[in-house]
């Protein structure tokens, strides 16, 4: 007698390779403490957040015995908390959107699938660049829609138009790029959403149909090479931008996202109207109020992005030591160098035997690399040092 859907057990018989590599270290750290393992495979930003957060956090205590003031709100969030982070977006973007452009959601997760929700009909195609944020797969299938992989350039993870060309079909119905990106680093050049976005609006204009392209930034914020971070608004007619504050306020288990709209999306007030009835029924509801409340006072201030640029750099050290070929991130917190390898799998686990836990790039549907998140403490980083060395010489004397 089965208990739950046939889909639901397929997927939890492949789950996240993250949540499996985050679990062994666990066990790890048990049998040897947790200052004997290297543990790379969760990007979970352990920074504390920044003081204006404390301050903000404080202020809100003081009126937490005010009627409502913890209570339920407009199903879009806040409405002053919707203008501020229109405003900010507005600059990013190099555009004007209103706060009525904007709903608050319980994270980038959560503004994922209010707006796949909001749009898919079962059997609609999403298509993602590979490598990819792993989760992107169940946001769509939630919804009965698929996610279409266009494998990006090897190492350097560039996108292959062409491979976007062949990945689009009359079911198309967005498109999503995440830069900088989750797991490689890579910040997307100008020239390649442009040529992106050049190919959405023919295939609109082939299949007649809108498609959409969504801009998922919730890294936004860490560029170490000052790169330019092209908006989608403004470059696209059916622009979306999807983001968090996980990463540059460290408020990850607040749950705090939003979906911004462009307003020169035709119909914009039916999408709205749309994606605020989903932040309703699918019964997260909203983004928490206390979190909205803390971003409204603290939304211009972040983390230090400067200690995460030095760990990269002590990263970027510990990989080259140890031979292992890789492509500098350019933002996020992630390395995904290529495997010693070609079945990484092998490679993983002469790392384990080291104490080191990085994920398989199978999980992110790119196999034969790796990914490293370097959201750690630069001593965990050096101390990894040996144990890439070993690893490396141990795959090696297998070949």
């Amino acid at each position: 007698m089965e208990l739950v859907n046939g889909g639901i057990r397929s997927a939890m018989g492949n789950s996240s390779w993250i949540r499996r590599m985050f679990e062994a270290g666990l066990e790890l750290k048990k049998r040897y403490g947790a200052d004997k393992v290297y543990d790379f495979s969760l990007g979970n930003p352990d920074l504390p957040p920044p003081p204006e957060v404390k301050q903000a956090l404080a202020a809100v205590a003081e009126h937490a015995d005010e009627p409502f003031s913890i209570g339920y709100m407009p199903n879009a969030g806040f409405p002053d908390v919707r203008e501020a982070v229109a405003k900010r977006v507005s600059a990013e973007q190099g555009v004007s959107i209103p706060g009525a452009n904007v709903v608050m959601t319980c994270g980038a997760a959560g503004g994922l699938n209010v707006f796949f929700r909001a749009v898919l009909e079962p059997g609609d195609e999403v298509i993602v660049p590979t490598p990819y944020f792993v989760e992107y797969d169940f946001y769509a299938g939630n919804y009965g829609g698929k996610l279409v992989k266009a494998p990006s350039k090897e190492l350097t993870f560039e996108l292959d138009i062409a491979a976007f060309e062949r990945a689009f079909s009359p079911r198309t119905r967005a498109v999503i790029v995440n830069s900088p990106n989750n797991p490689t680093g890579r910040i997307y050049t100008r020239r390649e959403l442009e040529d992106l976005a050049e190919l959405i609006r023919a295939m609109e204009k082939k299949y007649d149909r809108a498609i959409y392209l969504i801009s998922d930034e919730p890294y936004r914020f860490l560029n170490f090479a000052g790169s330019e971070l092209t908006p989608v608004m403004g470059l696209f007619p059916h622009a979306v931008v999807i983001g968090s504050y996980s990463k540059n306020l460290s408020l990850a288990g607040e749950r705090l996202g939003y979906i911004a709209v462009d307003s020169g999306i035709p119909g914009t007030e039916q999408l709205m109207a749309a994606l605020t009835m989903c932040n309703r029924i699918l019964g997260f509801v909203n983004a928490p109020a206390l979190g909205q409340k803390i971003l409204k006072q603290c939304i211009d201030a972040e983390v230090d992005p400067g200690i995460y640029r030095e760990r990269r750099d002590a990263m970027a050290k510990v990989l080259s030591d140890a031979g292992i070929e890789f492509t500098m991130p350019q933002g996020a917190f992630y390395f995904f160098p290529k495997s010693p390898t070609p079945d990484e799998g092998v490679f993983i686990d002469a790392l384990l035997k080291e104490r080191v836990l990085a994920v398989p790039g199978r999980g992110f549907g790119r196999p034969g690399y790796f990914r490293a998140a370097f959201c750690v403490d630069k001593k965990v980083i050096e101390g990894a040092a040996a144990g890439f060395k070993a690893a490396v010489a141990a795959v090696a004397g297998k070949r």
